[in-house]
């Protein structure tokens, strides 16, 4: 059997053209995997991006990333890295106010950040280990949200929020059941969110990835681990960190103006149901 799973689309991936063009973005965990593939897609889009994250030196580098990219952009002002804790609500609030006292205002946020937490049986987990992943993965991405929206409303002119969930939203896989929680209660939070603020021209989806190559799945272990996924995919690879920024930039955009209160599967068909021929 070929060993598909580090496997790229066959086709090299290609700048969006600009449609963020004078947008101000926030990415939140976005020194690596998702977060990185996103700010650099935020930016080749055209807007102006804040990298926020807990890793100062990581979020840096995406930084100078994208400012040797800034050739392909136009008209590309300075970008920022913010040290953030999205589980504070001290930092998530100064994040945002930062974000607004340096370029003046914010049109996109891409609220990233999260942890896997220790997958086991429900047995061998801890109320800690509860309490880490919901702190980020739920209650981190309330607090951005929160003061996200303040923003937009201050500014009167709507604006764009995008949150990473995970086929684990609904699916299922033993030893997730912390994992899945904390990405289930955020698919049903954004759908609130979308009703309340929706008059307002603010709206706010998530992304659902699928088995996607990023640090964070190596770090769960063997990345040969993952061929059975490979195997169940319909496009037959691990989808990469571009897959998911690619599309964070679409729900940014005008293209996406008339979506909001969804969650968008992103696996290469892995989690259709039925049979399996081939």
């Amino acid at each position: 059997m070929t060993d598909m799973t580090l496997q790229s689309a066959d086709a090299p991936h290609e700048p969006l053209r600009f449609p963020l063009a004078g947008k101000v973005a926030i990415v939140t965990g976005g020194g690596t995997g998702i977060g990185r593939a996103a700010a650099l897609a935020y930016a080749r889009a055209g807007a102006s991006v804040v990298v926020a994250g807990r890793r100062a030196g990581e979020l840096q580098q995406v930084v100078d990333e994208i400012h040797r990219q800034a050739s392909h952009i136009p008209a590309l002002p300075g970008n920022l890295a913010l040290p953030t804790d999205v589980s504070s609500e001290v930092q998530v609030q100064a994040l945002v106010a930062r974000t607004r006292e340096h370029f003046g205002r914010l049109d996109v946020a891409f609220n990233n950040a999260g942890v896997l937490g220790h997958f086991a049986p429900i047995t061998q987990q801890s109320a800690a280990d509860f309490d880490e992943v919901m702190a980020i993965n739920l209650k981190g991405v309330w607090l951005c949200a929160k003061y996200q929206i303040e923003a937009f409303l201050a500014q009167g002119e709507g604006g764009a929020i995008i949150n990473t969930s995970s086929w684990l939203a609904q699916g299922a896989l033993a030893g997730s059941s912390i994992y899945s929680a904390s990405k289930g209660a955020l698919d049903a939070m954004i759908r609130a969110l979308a009703l309340e603020y929706g008059r307002q021209g603010i709206r706010i989806n998530n992304i659902c990835p699928g088995i996607i190559d990023t640090p964070m799945a190596r770090s769960s272990g063997d990345v040969a681990a993952y061929q059975p996924f490979v195997e169940h995919t319909p496009m037959k690879r691990m989808g990469q960190p571009e897959d998911i920024g690619d599309v964070a930039v679409w729900l940014a955009s005008e293209g996406a103006r008339f979506i909001t209160g969804q969650s968008i599967l992103v696996d290469g068909g892995y989690t259709i149901g039925g049979l399996r021929w081939q």
